[in-house]
C-alpha cells in the first residue's frame, strides 16, 4: 500500500469519526434540552421549562426519548401544582397529561429505570394526591365527569405496582359518588360494589348500590336488592326507610305502609314517616286516617310548611267531600245540618294554612286555599272578611292578569 493510499484511508476514517462526533454532539445538544428543562422545573422557571421542552420534542433524537416523557410528566406534575393562569394555559389537563406521559416514559424505557426512579421517589403517590385534590375540586364545582375522571386516575395508579403506599379505600367511594352525579350508574355500581367488598363506611355503599339500580331503570333487581339487606344488617332501619322509599315510587302504597309501621315501630318520633303515611292516605283519599297521620306529624315538628299544608289540604278535601255528598241531600234540613258540618270540617283547616302561609309567606297554593277558606267562612265569622281582602290583594300582585 502506498503512502498516499494510506493517506486517504485515514483522511477517511478521520472524517466518519468527525461525522459520528457532530451527530453525538447534536444528539446531546437535544437531550440536554431536556436535562435544562429539569433543571428549571426545580428552579420553579415552568415557562423555561416548556420552552427546552418543546424543542427537545421537535427533534428527532430526543423526541421519542424516556427522560424527553419523564420531564413532560415532571413539568405538567408542577404546573398543576402552581396554579398560575400563566402556566395553566400550557395544557387543559396538566394531571391528565402528567400520567400519560409517565406511562409512555416507563414503556419507551427497556432497562426499567425511569419506573424505578418513579417508585423510588414515590412520583405516583404525590400524583394520586394532586388527583384526589383536582377530582375534590372539580366535585364542588359540580363537574362531575371532570371528577369522575380523577379519582378513576387516581384508582388506576394506586391499583398499580409503581405506587409506593397504602391503599386509600375512600377513592372508590368518592368515584362512585363523582359517578352518580355523572349519571354514569355502571361505573357507580363497579366502585360501590368495591366499597361494599372491603366493608367501607358499613350499610351506605350497598344503599347506594341499590340507587344505582334504581339509576339504570333495574326497579327488579333494585328491589330484591332491598330486600335482602335486613339479611346483612340486621336490625337497621336505613333499610326500611329505603323500602318505603322505594314503595312511594312505584305507587304501592299497602306495601309503603307495612314499611312505615315497622319504622314507626323503632323510630315512633320520626315526624317524617307520619307525614309519608298521611300523604299516602290523602291520595287514597282516605281523609280521616290522612288527618289522623299529618296531626301527629305537626305536633311532633310544627315549623314545617308541607306537614302544615298537607294536614290543612286533609281537611279541605274532607270537606269538599261532605259538600258533594250534601248535595244528594233532598230534605231540607237534612241539608242545612250537612252544609253545616262541612263547614266545621273548613274551620278545622284555617289554622294550619295559616301556618303554612306564614312559613311560606309567598307560596299561591296555600294563599289560594286560604283565601277560599276565608271567603267561605266569612259569612259566619265577618272578622275574616278583612283578611280575605289582604289575601286577595296579595295574590294580585304574585299572579298579575
Amino acid at each position: 500500500m502506498t503512502k498516499k493510499q494510506i493517506k486517504i484511508i485515514i483522511m477517511k476514517k478521520f472524517f466518519l469519526l468527525f461525522t459520528l462526533v457532530c451527530i453525538s454532539m447534536g444528539a446531546m445538544a437535544q437531550k440536554g434540552k431536556v436535562t435544562s428543562a429539569l433543571s428549571f422545573i426545580e428552579q420553579g422557571a415552568l415557562d423555561k421549562a416548556k420552552e427546552s421542552l418543546d424543542q427537545a420534542f421537535l427533534n428527532e433524537k430526543s423526541k421519542d426519548w424516556f427522560n424527553t416523557y419523564f420531564a413532560k410528566g415532571k413539568l405538567c406534575q408542577a404546573i398543576y401544582e402552581a396554579d398560575n393562569a400563566k402556566y395553566n394555559a400550557y395544557y387543559p389537563d396538566p394531571l391528565a397529561e402528567a400520567y400519560a406521559a409517565y406511562e409512555k416514559a416507563i414503556a419507551l424505557d427497556t432497562k426499567g429505570g425511569t419506573k424505578k426512579k418513579i417508585i423510588t421517589n414515590m412520583i405516583y403517590n404525590s400524583l394520586a394526591l394532586n388527583l384526589y385534590s383536582q377530582g375534590s375540586k372539580r366535585f364542588e364545582a359540580k363537574d362531575y365527569e371532570g371528577a369522575l375522571r380523577s379519582f378513576a386516575s387516581q384508582i388506576e395508579i394506586t391499583e398499580s405496582d409503581k405506587y409506593a403506599g397504602v391503599l386509600d379505600t375512600g377513592m372508590y367511594y368518592n368515584a362512585g359518588l363523582a359517578a352518580v352525579n355523572s349519571n354514569k350508574y355502571n361505573d357507580a355500581l363497579k366502585y360501590f360494589e368495591k366499597c361494599a367488598e372491603m366493608k367501607y363506611l358499613g350499610i351506605t355503599p350497598h344503599i347506594q348500590i341499590y340507587e344505582s339500580l334504581m339509576g339504570l331503570g333495574d326497579t327488579i333487581k333494585a328491589e330484591a336488592y332491598l330486600l335482602d339487606l335486613p339479611n346483612k344488617f340486621p336490625g337497621d332501619n336505613t333499610v326500611t326507610l329505603q323500602l318505603i322509599d322505594f314503595y312511594l315510587k312505584a305507587n304501592k302504597p299497602e306495601q309503603a305502609q307495612k314499611y312505615i309501621k315497622i319504622a314507626k315501630d323503632v323510630d315512633p318520633d320520626n315526624y317524617s314517616l307520619y307525614f309519608a303515611a298521611g300523604i299516602m292516605y290523602l291520595n287514597q283519599n282516605k281523609y280521616d286516617d290522612a288527618i289522623t297521620e299529618l296531626t301527629r306529624s305537626v305536633e311532633i315538628k310544627n315549623d314545617l310548611y308541607d306537614t302544615q299544608y298537607g294536614l290543612g289540604a286533609a281537611y279541605i278535601n274532607k270537606a269538599a267531600d261532605m259538600f258533594l255528598k250534601a248535595n244528594d241531600i233532598m230534605d231540607v234540613n237534612k241539608y242545612t245540618i250537612a252544609i253545616d258540618e262541612a263547614n266545621v270540617v273548613y274551620a278545622k283547616a284555617l289554622p294550619y294554612m295559616e301556618r303554612a302561609v306564614e312559613l311560606k309567606p309567598d307560596d299561591v297554593y296555600a294563599l289560594r286555599s286560604l283565601q277560599e277558606l276565608y271567603y267561605r267562612l266569612k259569612q259566619k265569622d265577618p272578622a275574616l272578611n278583612a283578611k280575605y281582602e289582604q289575601v286577595r290583594a296579595k295574590l294580585l300582585t304574585l299572579e298579575p292578569k
